[in-house]
């Protein structure tokens, strides 16, 4: 009996070691970076919304939640957008708006942070932070 332990691999016989493939967070952050250049071109979030439904559910569970976390921040965003602007009528709207673009910034950080931690967004379904 031959030990087969120290032969070489023969050809067709390859010995490949598989890593694991990491998610590609690419879209992800790119949507985060839409998100915060729609205070120059109001326009981006509407596009960042789109790509999060595209990509959701085409990764792993924790990446979906990236997603999900971007279109209830978009729907969110509008809703409170909408009511603060009818607001500025009565002068109250004007400190909301500035509220809310530091909530829009706030969620944006903790999203490019989670996802630098490969982990999902804490507190998806809140409609605060």
């Amino acid at each position: 009996m031959q030990d087969n332990a120290n032969e070489a691999p023969q050809e067709g016989n390859v010995v490949s070691e598989e890593r694991p493939q990491q998610p590609d967070t690419t879209m992800a952050m790119v949507n985060y970076a839409l998100y915060l250049a729609s205070f120059f071109l109001g326009f981006t979030s509407l596009i960042g919304v789109i790509i999060a439904y595209v990509y959701k559910g085409k990764g792993p569970a924790w990446l979906d939640e990236h997603y999900r976390y971007q279109i209830r921040t978009f729907w969110i965003g509008l809703v409170y957008g909408i009511v603060f602007s009818v607001l500025t009528l009565i002068l109250i709207g004007f400190p909301l708006l500035l509220a809310l673009a530091v909530w829009l910034i706030i969620r944006c950080v903790k999203g490019f942070k989670g996802l630098q931690e490969k982990r999902a967004p804490s507190n998806v379904d809140t409609w605060l932070f």
